[in-house]
């Protein structure tokens, strides 16, 4: 499926894909909650939503209509025009960024051909990741808007969320686009249609075409980088309940507060449906279904597509009723000193593989020098890897004067303290 098939629609169908990409982020983010919600209180044994409707499947959708209702609560120190505009930048990015994600194939819709996919262009990944960064602000404006220490405090955590994580997935995926040799979303679910032959030491290997596979460490560390950038456990820091009340959204109520809870979701559904995009063969069904000639065809690619969004949402509830909350410094270290690192050194390895695989006058004696120069310095880096360093036992001082404490570095008031006058 090619760029030269998009802009050619008619208006009413034009109409129809944005209308179908609202509904469908909209279903599932109440899927999303009543999904998390149920996962987790089986994870605990516990029963989960079960009272409204079958199964509790109306659960989600009760809770929306009691925040519609609740009072709209305007702190007096807030500034109002940002308060108010904070959370519609979220949810707007986070609807926004669904519309280069690819659905499906061309299908036929009264007649009309048209590709089950809103738009696409030559940096569509590019548009995804610019607006996953638009987010942030709303994020950072409503905490600096709500005239509160807590919320400010959570949207400096998340400026610096952003630019630690953002930096990590935009690196994670340069593979892809290598590999691809696109951005285009469309074009990267073709080029992982079929596997890949390469020469392998004078054997022909065929290499599997999904990215997820090929292109392993790409895909744990972006899907690490996402947890952070949706702020989920263990990366959920600038809303830590335990910390800073409700972090950046402690003054919000009401449909804003709804706002900001739809645009996490939402963003859920976009980072795991790029995710698929990028690495799990987008729409494309997966083996042993795409056996059948016509698993790829029609309507059926967006059960697989929805399919794949559902296991990655898995693992975003499995994470946050495993884990716990990292420290800030943890989390910090973890996306400078490991994700980042990592991720250059990915995508040099990958770039000298497709230089290696490009030159046709490269010996097998001089591959297997590079190659195992590359696991040496593997190895050297594993062996020298930074550890903890064990503390040095403390010996305890023996009580002073019969006092329990008292001893050098453990400073106690003196036994008659007076409280000084108000």
């Amino acid at each position: 499926m090619g760029l030269e098939q998009f802009g050619h629609d008619r208006w009413w169908i034009v109409l129809a894909k944005v209308l179908l990409v609202f509904v469908f982020l909209v279903v599932m983010t109440l899927f999303a909650i009543w999904y998390e919600r149920r996962v987790v209180a089986r994870m605990q044994v516990r029963p989960g939503p079960n009272r409204v409707g079958p199964a509790g499947l109306l659960q989600s959708l009760a809770d929306g209509l009691k925040l519609a209702f609740k009072e709209d609560i305007m702190p007096r120190a807030a500034d109002r025009v940002v308060f108010f505009f904070a959370p519609v930048i979220s949810t707007v990015a986070a609807f926004t960024a669904f519309a280069v994600i690819p659905f499906g194939p061309v299908v036929s819709v009264f007649g009309e051909k048209t590709p089950l996919q809103l738009t696409d262009m030559p940096v569509a990944v590019l548009v995804v990741l610019a607006c996953s960064s638009m987010g942030i602000y709303g994020i950072v404006l409503g905490g600096w808007a709500s005239g509160s220490t807590y919320p400010l405090l959570g949207g400096l955590r998340s400026s610096a969320q952003m630019i630690s994580y953002e930096v990590a997935m935009g690196l994670s995926i340069v593979a892809v686009f290598m590999t691809a040799g696109t951005m285009s979303t469309s074009q990267i679910v073709e080029a992982q249609r079929t596997g890949q032959e390469v020469d392998f030491f004078g054997w022909t290997v065929t290499l599997p075409g999904w990215y997820a596979i090929l292109l392993i460490p790409s895909f744990v560390i972006y899907f690490t980088s996402a947890v952070g950038e949706t702020n989920r456990a263990p990366f959920d820091l600038p809303e830590a309940e335990s910390e800073l009340v409700g972090g950046f959204h402690t003054e919000y109520s009401s449909l804003k507060f709804a706002l900001f809870f739809l645009a996490e979701y939402i963003n859920m559904v976009t980072v795991s449906g790029l995710c698929a995009t990028l690495f799990l063969g987008g729409w494309r069904a997966p083996w042993p279904i795409s056996i059948w000639d016509g698993a790829n065809q029609g309507w059926w690619p967006l059960l697989w597509f929805t399919i794949k969004i559902l296991l990655l949402l898995f693992i975003f509830v499995w994470l946050r009723g495993t884990l716990p909350r990292l420290r800030y410094d943890q989390f910090m270290r973890f996306g400078w000193k490991v994700l980042i690192p990592l991720n250059l050194a990915w995508t040099l390895a990958v770039a000298g593989i497709r230089v290696l695989r490009a030159r046709t006058d490269v010996t097998i004696i001089e591959k297997a020098t590079i190659v195992g120069f590359l696991a040496a310095m593997a190895l050297l880096v594993v062996w020298r890897w930074p550890s903890r360093t064990p503390k040095e036992p403390v010996t305890p001082h023996p009580p002073a004067e019969g006092r329990i404490g008292a001893a050098d570095g453990f400073p106690l008031p003196p036994m008659d303290l007076k409280v000084p006058p108000r």
